[in-house]
């Protein structure tokens, strides 16, 4: 233990060593010899004493440090002291190691560690199980030469790791894993791979489902509604058998939407078409929807106007984009009282280019936005079956959107209106007229 006085100890002793080597030489006449003997003697001792500590340091087993007198006694101390804290420290620090190394196996994830260079520093137990890793032999190994499937090693170098990515596991191939990368401390990524295989299996046997059954339901409605068109046109007659003929034909042509756009979601949720493969120029296809807004506005009487304010060219799919943008624009027409005012807007953005879609209709609860993508969700049945929805036309933007790495954001004001918009990012422009840019900056 330190004691703050001990100093003065060492030092009185210093002083009566001296002053003994004095007076014997004063006593003897020798005064500056004895004084040079005693110090060439404490000079020995002090590198007999250095001589004790370097083999202490680095040869010595034992923890309790050398018997010493003097200032020695208290750097020994020290050292032993110190010694006996960083124990403690490291000791602590290996207890926390292990507990995170036995948090980490009872993961139900498998869990990587990686370094700047993609370098392995850990893994887990089941990073070892699932993903065919060997530890510790693949510590310092690339993780994409050992995970070489062309599509996680493009998500692993892309750095944008906000998004997940399924991959088959490299050590099963009938395995589906969903990759997550996230970052941590300042040069350390944490790749978590979650078993998805049997979620892969039942979306892609509803995705099936639907398609097929509404690819076969197709034909019978075909030679239903081919029927209805051969009888008597009778339909405006008054009588029993006209109202029938034309709830038979107002419903046929509300399930022959409804299988169209059941078969153009299936076609969008299992599109492998690229984005960045092909390019879009979005102010012909508005232009083109701009004339298919007027024709289903001719007996609405809505004050429909575009702004086309962005000349663009994107990366993406047209046909994909081209049904985004015109069920939002169709179901403002639809949903919008008559006589109301809907603007189209097409604008560059600080984030990219932006679409939106604002009207001064009813509105929409708030209670209702956050389930609004939802299939065969509708704010008002009555209302939705009146207007021939399917309910499923915010559900194929959606799916659209998070194809080209977007989403829908939806404002409304209950007896204002309602705004629907998303926003296309500069990664997927291809060309940029320089003026429009000014001008919206």
């Amino acid at each position: 233990m330190y004691y703050p006085f001990s100093w003065f100890k060492s030092v009185g002793l210093l002083a009566a060593y001296l002053a003994a080597f004095g007076v014997f030489g004063w006593y003897i006449n020798e005064f500056i010899a004895t004084l040079a003997i005693g110090a060439v003697g404490l000079l020995c001792w002090n590198y007999w004493q250095l001589y004790k500590l370097n083999k202490w340091l680095w040869h010595s087993k034992k923890m309790s440090p050398p018997t010493a007198v003097g200032i020695w006694e208290h750097v020994y101390e020290g050292i032993y002291h110190l010694s006996r804290r960083n124990r403690k420290k490291r000791k602590e620090l290996g207890e926390l190691v292990k507990r995170f190394r036995e948090g980490s196996e009872a993961l139900p994830d498998a869990a990587v560690v990686v370094d700047e260079h993609a370098n392995i520093v850990w893994c887990n137990r089941l990073a070892r199980i699932e993903l065919g890793l060997r530890w510790p032999d693949d510590a310092g190994r690339r993780i994409d030469n050992l995970i070489r499937h062309p599509k996680f090693i493009e998500y692993f170098h892309a750095g944008n790791y906000h998004y997940p990515v399924e991959v088959p596991s490299p050590a099963n191939i009938r395995k589906i894993f969903e990759y997550r990368i996230m970052r941590y401390g300042e040069e350390h990524l944490l790749l978590i791979a979650r078993d998805v295989t049997r979620v892969s299996q039942l979306e892609d046997m509803r995705r099936d489902f639907v398609a097929n059954v509404s690819h076969e339901l197709r034909t019978p409605l075909t030679v239903i509604n081919g029927y209805l068109e051969l009888l008597p046109n009778a339909h405006d007659d008054g009588s029993m058998t006209g109202k029938a003929l034309s709830e038979m034909s107002a419903q046929t042509l509300r399930m022959r939407n409804l299988i169209e756009d059941l078969l153009i979601l299936s076609r969008i949720e299992s599109s492998a078409e690229r984005i960045y493969e092909n390019t879009v120029d979005m102010p012909k296809v508005l232009s083109t929807i701009e004339i298919e807004a007027a024709t289903l506005n001719q007996d609405r009487h809505h004050q429909i106007t575009f702004h086309i304010d962005a000349d663009v060219e994107l990366f993406g799919v047209e046909t994909e984009l081209r049904s985004a943008c015109s069920n939002l624009v169709f179901n403002a027409i639809n949903y919008t009282p008559s006589g109301g005012k809907i603007d189209v807007f097409w604008q560059n953005h600080k984030e990219g280019v932006r679409f939106a879609v604002r009207d001064n209709g009813e509105g929409i609860e708030e209670k209702h936005l956050s389930r609004l993508t939802e299939r065969f969700y509708r704010v008002d049945k009555a209302r939705s079956r009146k207007t021939g929805g399917s309910g499923l036309g915010l559900s194929i933007v959606k799916h659209v959107l998070s194809h080209h790495n977007s989403r829908l954001d939806i404002t409304s004001v209950v007896g204002e209106g309602s705004e629907f918009s998303f926003v296309l990012s500069d990664e997927l422009i291809k060309t940029r007229d320089p003026l429009s840019v000014q001008r919206n900056s």
